[in-house]
């Protein structure tokens, strides 16, 4: 099941509007705020900070691996609106690796 999650994402399976909107913005960001919290957590718990980094940065791969299905997705679609939402990843991106 979850192989075929990550499958249909990068063949371009999934309506582009899904994969910006609902797995990109929302869960996406819900991941990588939830594991930045814990990451908060375990640092005011005063465990070791490579544990805190790697907690911190878990969602990392998959925020990439969202990033790449929707510029694969959007070139696929072509037009403004795809173009837009190749950008919004980009920037989504960078702010949930910087944040």
């Amino acid at each position: 099941m979850l192989v075929d999650f990550f499958r249909s994402r990068w063949q371009s399976l999934v309506p582009l509007d899904r994969l910006f909107w609902r797995d990109m913005v929302v869960v996406g960001t819900v991941i990588s705020i939830a594991s930045s919290v814990l990451a908060l957590i375990l640092l005011g718990l005063k465990l070791p900070l490579w544990l805190v980094l790697v907690v911190h940065f878990a969602p990392v791969p998959y925020n990439i691996f969202l990033t790449f299905a929707v510029w694969r997705t959007a070139e696929k679609a072509g037009g403004a609106k795809a173009s837009l939402m190749m950008l919004g990843s980009a920037l989504w991106l960078i702010a949930t690796v910087v944040a």
